[in-house]
C-alpha cells in the first residue's frame, strides 16, 4: 500500500478515542498495510490508526524482534514491576523523556481476518502494546509523565521547529527526523 503523512501532536484526531472495528474487510486490510508502512518507514516501533488520521482502534508494531497488529486490543498487566525508560512518539518527532510504564504485559484483540490474537510482551514490546493503545483512547505518552517532565516536554514541544501554534501539522515526508525514537 502507501506510506501515509503521519499526525503531528496538535492535531485532534490524537486526543479522540478511537472507534471500535466492526468490518474485517479489504479496507482494514489496506489500513493494516498502510500502517505497516508507514511504521516502517518513519522507523518507528508501533504506530496506531489514529496518528495517520483514522480513528479506528488499529495497531501495527515491530519491536524486540516482534512484528504485528492488533484490532480492537485491550491488555493486562502481568506481575507489579514497572520499568521507567525513554519513550518517544512518531507524532512528537525528534523527542523522548523518560516514561512509566508496566514491564509485562499481555495483549488480546483481533488479526485483519478477525481471527483471535494474543501478545505476551516485556520491556520494550510491553511499553510499545501500553504506548499504542493509549493513542487508541486519545492519550498521548506526555500524559504520563510525571508533573515536572511533563512541563518541560510540552515546553520544548511549543518551541519545536514543527510545531505551528497548535494548528494541526501533517507530516508527509517519509524520510524525516522521527528516527528509532518513536513508540
Amino acid at each position: 500500500m502507501t506510506v501515509q503523512p503521519v499526525r503531528l501532536f496538535g492535531d485532534p484526531v490524537l486526543r479522540t478515542r478511537a472507534t471500535e472495528v466492526v468490518d474485517f474487510d479489504k479496507e482494514l486490510r489496506g489500513l493494516v498495510r498502510d500502517l505497516w508502512d508507514t511504521m516502517e518507514a518513519q522507523g518507528g516501533a508501533g504506530i496506531a490508526a489514529p496518528q495517520i488520521g483514522v480513528s479506528l482502534r488499529v495497531f501495527t508494531y515491530h519491536c524486540d524482534g516482534f512484528a504485528g497488529h492488533l484490532i480492537n486490543p485491550t491488555f493486562d498487566v502481568v506481575g507489579e514491576e514497572e520499568q521507567d525508560g525513554p519513550e518517544g512518539c512518531l507524532s512528537i518527532p525528534g523527542m523522548s523523556w523518560d516514561c512509566r510504564r508496566h514491564l509485562h504485559v499481555v495483549a488480546k484483540g483481533w488479526n485483519m481476518h478477525g481471527e483471535p490474537v494474543e501478545v505476551e510482551g516485556s520491556h520494550l514490546l510491553a511499553r510499545c502494546i501500553q504506548h499504542e493503545s493509549d493513542h487508541l483512547d486519545g492519550v498521548l505518552f506526555v500524559d504520563r509523565l510525571d508533573a515536572e517532565t511533563r512541563k518541560r516536554a510540552l515546553r520544548e514541544i511549543r518551541e519545536a521547529e514543527w510545531f505551528d501554534g497548535g494548528v494541526p501539522v501533517i507530516k508527509e515526508s517519509p524520510h524525516s527526523f522521527f528516527g528509532k525514537g518513536g513508540v
